[in-house]
């Protein structure tokens, strides 16, 4: 499985951005396809999680009601739609697929895409 991320860029306080991660190769229904981000000097943080196949979607508190995880299994997508983004999301954000949504059950990573939020 490689994954590929995409869709950052540059927007203002309140704005909304939406990434997509692109799945090539075999993809489980159990799989946990999940958004991560990192900013300089800190460690990679969850964002959101959706399970492949049923759809269950988990959230950390601090995007919970503002960011949609979702996916297009037809398209092997996922996506992160951002909504009223705040300064405190900037961060580089990565995609990847493990058997759960927890950061050392992951075991394929993407590339990370910058977003940057000004205020």
């Amino acid at each position: 499985v490689q994954l590929q991320a995409s869709g950052g860029g540059w927007v203002q306080a309140g704005g909304s951005l939406r990434l997509s991660c692109t799945v090539s190769g075999r993809t489980f229904s159990s799989t946990a396809m999940t958004w991560f981000r990192q900013t300089p000097g800190k460690e990679r943080e969850f964002v959101a999680s959706i399970r492949w196949g049923a759809g269950n979607t988990y959230y950390a508190g601090s995007v919970k009601g503002r960011f949609t995880v979702s996916r297009d299994r037809a398209e092997n997508t996922v996506y992160l739609q951002m909504d009223n983004l705040k300064p405190e999301d900037t961060a580089v954000y990565y995609c990847a697929a493990g058997s759960s949504p927890d950061y050392y059950d992951m075991r394929v990573w993407g590339k990370g895409t910058l977003v940057t939020v000004s205020s």
